[in-house]
């Protein structure tokens, strides 16, 4: 399961021509911390280039709670289904922090790509990716458990929005417990929890809005379901059956 898209952005992934012709179609946004950028079921059609900021990508469930579904960065594009097969909005972009970002309506966008096979490719290939990425999230939420699925999460965060310091790799992105919560399909209570055995095995370290990951090696057997806080590792087979 992933939060992120490609390693290389549909931005970054342009020729740098047709990237300067694709801003250029559009007008210049800015949105805050916890402001909503495109709203789940809406039937507007417009898409966002970001250039800087983070964003979350998240849908309700019939439960009525929230399901965190990507995260999205600078050099991607957000809104872009919509906008292809103009149909309601799938999900809610709400900024988890300060976005810069460029407004560009569903018509030309469009035909932008219809003059670009190349960057219709990009596209197809983004959404291609998506739809399997939320293949393997839902086989995670019938067979993992939150322990497992909250150290996975925890990995891919390290390892693409991390920062090295001397007591580990500091997640750089500000996600709140309900929000790590919403990223794994997990109550707050239950992530909690696992952040606290964490915790108490020396695996991370957290405080308000913060985590650091002390022992990658653990927490990336954790995410293989491998081990557990507090089980001694062994390199012994286990026994036939």
């Amino acid at each position: 399961m992933s939060l992120f898209g490609q390693d290389r952005s549909f931005l970054h992934a342009l020729p740098a021509s047709d990237r300067r012709d694709l801003l250029a179609e559009g007008a210049p946004r800015g949105y805050e911390p916890g402001e909503i950028m495109i709203r789940e079921r809406d039937t507007s059609a417009y898409v966002l280039a970001l250039l800087s900021g983070w964003a979350v990508v998240s849908v309700t469930t019939e439960r009525g709670a929230r399901l965190i579904l990507a995260l999205r960065g600078a050099g991607e594009v957000v809104g872009d289904l919509a906008a292809v097969d103009r149909g309601p909005r799938s999900a809610t972009v709400t900024a988890l922090s300060r976005i810069e970002a460029v407004a560009i309506s569903g018509d030309r966008f469009r035909r932008f790509l219809a003059a670009r096979p190349h960057a219709t490719s990009l596209i197809m290939r983004q959404l291609a990716t998506r739809l399997r990425s939320a293949d393997v999230e839902r086989r995670s939420l019938a067979s993992e458990t939150v322990l497992q699925r909250l150290a996975a999460r925890l990995v891919e965060l390290a390892e693409r929005a991390g920062r090295r310091a001397e007591t580990g790799t500091v997640l750089e992105l500000p996600l709140p417990q309900h929000d790590l919560a919403a990223a794994i399909g997990a109550t707050r209570e239950a992530v909690a929890k696992a952040l606290r055995l964490l915790r108490e095995q020396g695996v991370v370290r957290t405080a308000n809005r913060r985590v650091v990951v002390v022992d990658m090696p653990v927490l990336v057997l954790l995410a293989q379901g491998r081990t557990r806080p507090g089980a001694e590792s062994s390199d012994k087979p286990p026994p036939a059956v």
